[in-house]
């Protein structure tokens, strides 16, 4: 009778927490997303397919060993069977299982083979990781850039008093470019790193793919709705892992025409600091080419303000991570930018390095292919004039140009 009770309260208490359940939480945050192509809807039927029968199963098998317990408990009387085994019952529990795999096995493989299929797409894009961000290539067309973590982001993330986290829409999950494709057409992905293993991931794409130095994996999608779909780099590659997203603007076949009409000529000479557009690479698997500056650019003589002030953005965006918010950097592998022997030392120098990395420091990348010689000359003289340096150096694109 003791026991009858005590069981009762437990089920009681279990149905109080079904029933809150939906109050405290979605639980449909929970399950994994139908997403927004064929594929990923498919995997979603095969994963709530398979759900139901582990539930079913788990009912049915644990259901046993209770009621077992509970009506053949020593405190009743019953005394314990006295055999070694059933030939019947092994076959059946080995038939059983069998068939049940089989079953879901088969749909399965035919939605793995067709995840494998890339074949006859009708465009092209390769994606490159870099640590922290990631560079677009379409292959098809002439437009090739990074996407970086949005500044909003950058900003809240360091703790700044001017943006809090929670003031930013999207929070880390935004970029300063996204990946911009059309719906309805199907897009096959070449990926790679140029520097260690990451992983491209959009859940409503329905897959993951692992981007590594040296290889090319691939895949595709065949968006279905227009719409903005978020993801992240899926494998840890460093301390700024997690400030990597990944954004995927799905337009209509019109409006991505539009976009890539926009793409060309001027509107891709005049790109914002962050947003430069470099030239693709010849083949899938070589870094980007040199990013290119407007000519007019690169004889353009800009003020120590508009250096100062782009040269943060730069700096923010790409340096801070290894040498810190006031230059103070992490030990030997990242030396410190203030009072440093670079930031100080002669200008070419400086230049170089940012241009063309380190061979004694293969930590230092090299941001020749990312960064435009505006941008470079903006974050050189930047360097040499924060943290205390005030050298008085001012880099002009020019200078950048000629050290290419």
């Amino acid at each position: 009778m003791n026991f009858n009770k005590r069981l009762s309260a437990i089920g009681a208490l279990f149905a109080l927490l079904l029933a809150a359940g939906p109050a405290a939480a979605d639980f449909s945050l929970l399950n994994m997303t139908q997403g927004a192509t064929d594929i990923s809807r498919q995997v979603y039927g095969l994963h709530m397919t398979i759900m139901w029968i582990c539930i079913i199963i788990g009912i049915v098998v644990f259901g046993a060993i209770f009621w077992s317990v509970i009506h053949h408990r020593k405190s009743k009387g019953v005394k314990p069977a006295q055999f070694h085994h059933s030939t019947t019952v092994e076959i059946v529990w080995t038939v059983i299982p069998m068939l049940i795999l089989i079953f879901m096995a088969v749909p399965a493989t035919k939605v793995l083979v067709d995840m494998e299929d890339s074949t006859e797409a009708d465009m092209t894009v390769k994606v490159t990781g870099y640590q922290w961000k990631w560079h677009y290539d379409y292959l098809d067309e002439d437009i090739a850039f990074f996407s970086n973590l949005d500044q909003q982001s950058r900003i809240a993330r360091l703790r700044n008093p001017a943006v809090a986290p929670g003031d930013v829409e999207n929070y880390l999950l935004e970029v300063d470019r996204p990946l911009v494709v059309p719906v309805g057409q199907k897009i096959r992905f070449l990926l790679t790193s140029n520097d260690v293993i990451h992983a491209w991931w959009v859940p409503d794409l329905g897959w993951k793919k692992d981007a590594i130095p040296g290889f090319i994996n691939e895949a595709w999608a065949r968006i279905n709705e227009p719409g903005i779909y978020r993801g992240q780099c899926a494998e840890l590659c460093g301390r700024d892992h997690g400030f990597m997203p990944v954004v995927v603007h799905a337009l209509s076949q019109e409006d991505y025409a539009a976009w890539v009409a926009e793409q060309s000529g001027d509107a891709a000479a005049s790109a914002k600091p962050e947003e430069v557009v470099v030239q693709a690479a010849a083949q899938p698997g070589q870094q980007p080419a040199a990013a290119q500056a407007d000519p007019q650019a690169a004889s353009a003589e800009l003020s120590r303000d508009e250096l100062m002030a782009q040269g943060e953005q730069v700096y923010q965006a790409n340096c801070q991570s290894c040498h810190g918010a006031a230059g103070e950097g992490m030990g030997s592998v990242f030396p410190a930018l203030a009072g440093g022997a670079i930031t100080t030392g002669p200008v070419d120098g400086h230049i170089d390095i940012v241009l063309n990395g380190s061979a004694r420091n293969p930590a230092m990348a090299a941001f020749g292919a990312m960064l435009s010689d505006e941008q470079i000359a903006a974050v050189v003289t930047y360097e040499r004039n924060a943290f205390g340096n005030d050298t008085g150096d001012l880099v002009q694109p020019a200078d950048v140009q000629a050290a290419r």
